[in-house]
Protein backbone atom coordinates (compact mmCIF):
# COMPACT_ATOMS: atom_id res chain seq x y z
CA UNK A 1 0.00 0.00 0.00
CA UNK A 2 3.30 2.40 -0.03
CA UNK A 3 2.91 5.40 -2.15
CA UNK A 4 5.46 7.86 -2.26
CA UNK A 5 3.76 10.71 -3.29
CA UNK A 6 1.86 10.54 0.41
CA UNK A 7 4.23 11.45 3.16
CA UNK A 8 3.52 10.90 6.99
CA UNK A 9 3.17 15.06 7.83
CA UNK A 10 0.07 15.29 5.29
CA UNK A 11 -1.81 12.03 6.03
CA UNK A 12 -1.52 13.33 9.75
CA UNK A 13 -2.55 16.57 8.95
CA UNK A 14 -5.66 15.21 6.72
CA UNK A 15 -6.82 11.86 9.79
CA UNK A 16 -6.42 15.35 12.19
CA UNK A 17 -9.27 17.27 10.21
CA UNK A 18 -11.10 13.39 9.82
CA UNK A 19 -9.95 12.23 6.98
CA UNK A 20 -10.82 8.26 7.61
CA UNK A 21 -8.76 6.95 4.38
CA UNK A 22 -5.50 8.70 5.48
CA UNK A 23 -5.81 7.55 8.99
CA UNK A 24 -6.46 4.17 7.11
CA UNK A 25 -3.10 5.28 5.66
CA UNK A 26 -0.91 5.93 8.65
CA UNK A 27 -2.28 2.77 10.16
CA UNK A 28 -0.84 0.59 7.11
CA UNK A 29 2.50 2.62 7.24
CA UNK A 30 2.72 1.50 10.91
CA UNK A 31 2.08 -2.08 10.43
CA UNK A 32 4.60 -1.73 7.97
CA UNK A 33 6.95 -0.48 10.21
CA UNK A 34 6.15 -2.39 13.02
CA UNK A 35 5.23 0.12 14.68
CA UNK A 36 2.86 -1.20 17.84
CA UNK A 37 3.11 2.35 19.76
CA UNK A 38 1.57 4.07 16.71
CA UNK A 39 -1.08 1.61 15.41
CA UNK A 40 -2.48 1.44 19.62
CA UNK A 41 -2.28 5.44 19.18
CA UNK A 42 -4.65 5.16 15.82
CA UNK A 43 -7.06 3.24 17.64
CA UNK A 44 -7.30 5.41 20.72
CA UNK A 45 -8.20 7.70 17.68
CA UNK A 46 -10.80 5.78 16.66
CA UNK A 47 -8.86 3.99 13.76
CA UNK A 48 -11.11 0.49 12.88
CA UNK A 49 -8.00 -0.41 10.49
CA UNK A 50 -5.67 -0.11 13.19
CA UNK A 51 -7.77 -2.26 15.24
CA UNK A 52 -7.84 -4.79 12.60
CA UNK A 53 -4.08 -4.82 12.43
CA UNK A 54 -3.46 -5.18 16.13
CA UNK A 55 -5.93 -7.60 16.55
CA UNK A 56 -4.66 -9.43 13.71
CA UNK A 57 -1.15 -9.14 15.32
CA UNK A 58 -2.57 -9.87 19.10
CA UNK A 59 -4.64 -13.19 17.50
CA UNK A 60 -1.52 -14.47 15.67
CA UNK A 61 0.73 -14.26 18.95
CA UNK A 62 -2.48 -15.47 20.98
CA UNK A 63 -1.77 -12.15 22.80
CA UNK A 64 -5.40 -12.32 24.90
CA UNK A 65 -4.69 -9.31 27.17
CA UNK A 66 -4.02 -7.34 24.30
CA UNK A 67 -7.41 -8.94 22.25
CA UNK A 68 -8.85 -7.55 25.91
CA UNK A 69 -7.29 -4.03 25.29
CA UNK A 70 -7.66 -3.38 21.51
CA UNK A 71 -11.94 -4.64 22.43
CA UNK A 72 -11.91 -2.00 25.23
CA UNK A 73 -10.70 0.78 22.55
CA UNK A 74 -13.72 -0.12 20.89
CA UNK A 75 -12.73 -2.60 18.14
CA UNK A 76 -15.56 -5.51 18.69
CA UNK A 77 -13.83 -8.08 16.28
CA UNK A 78 -11.05 -8.39 18.76
CA UNK A 79 -13.69 -9.11 21.95
CA UNK A 80 -14.58 -11.72 19.06
CA UNK A 81 -11.15 -13.16 18.84
CA UNK A 82 -10.87 -13.28 22.34
CA UNK A 83 -13.83 -15.23 22.76
CA UNK A 84 -13.14 -17.57 20.19
CA UNK A 85 -9.39 -18.22 21.74
CA UNK A 86 -10.96 -18.47 25.30
CA UNK A 87 -13.49 -21.10 24.37
CA UNK A 88 -10.71 -23.38 22.10
CA UNK A 89 -7.45 -24.01 24.91
CA UNK A 90 -4.76 -25.48 23.43
CA UNK A 91 -5.33 -28.90 24.26
CA UNK A 92 -8.71 -28.86 23.22
CA UNK A 93 -10.21 -29.81 26.35
CA UNK A 94 -11.76 -26.99 29.36
CA UNK A 95 -11.75 -29.50 32.70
Amino acid sequence: MTNTNLDRETLRELADEGNETALDWLADLADEAGDLAELSELLDEGSSRAGFLLTRRATAAGDLRALHRISDAGYDEAGQELERLLKAPADGRRD
